[in-house]
């Protein structure tokens, strides 16, 4: 049986995670950018996005499904569905989702690296081509601003992988050995 502080270090660790995700998700969503000729630039614009939001979704719903069995566990140190099918469960969704979570940051870091990367190349290019070069950095300006918060909400989504990848070990130790003698591989 696992002892104590790994099934309240489980719990805080959920937690965290569905905080992480759940701000991930707001901040994703809600970051947009008014350019000056009134186009706006919404995360929607570019499915790397949807998907980094998609994944945080899945893992939210997932932590928030787990949470109540996970609070039961805390509280009578037994599991609320005793037949090992829980522990099994947590064992590979954890693993699933830890997973789901870590393509989710690749994708989110990896498209805003490129596109600053890009953005930087194109400024350069207008400005070389004759544009006002106060306009350019203004667009410029804003596109990273707009790219960077895209990033920050990147990294609580790495918090959240971060968590979910230790719950993952932590539901490895909690898995009830066999009681034929079999061990944690029965």
């Amino acid at each position: 049986m696992a002892s104590k502080q790994i099934i309240n270090s489980a719990l805080v660790l959920r937690v965290i995670t569905l905080l992480a995700l759940g701000a991930s998700v707001v901040l994703l969503v809600l970051n947009n950018c008014k350019l000056s000729d009134g186009a706006k630039i919404f995360f929607a614009d570019l499915h790397a996005y949807w998907y980094a939001v998609a994944v945080a979704g899945v893992g939210f719903i997932y932590t928030l499904i787990q949470l109540p069995f996970a609070v039961y566990h805390v509280s009578t140190e037994k599991r609320w569905i005793r037949n090992g099918c829980l522990p099994e469960f947590d064992f590979y969704g954890d693993k699933v989702i830890s997973f789901l979570l870590a393509s989710g940051v690749g994708v989110g870091f990896g498209v805003t690296f490129e596109l600053k990367r890009y953005l930087d190349v194109v400024s350069v290019a207008a400005v070389v081509l004759g544009a006002n070069a106060a306009e350019v950095d203004e667009e410029r300006s804003k596109a990273s601003d707009f790219l960077d918060r895209e990033n920050i909400a990147t990294g609580i989504l790495l918090v959240g992988f971060v968590t979910m990848a230790i719950t993952s070990i932590l539901t490895s130790i909690m898995k009830s050995p066999s009681t034929k003698g079999g061990g944690f591989f029965r």
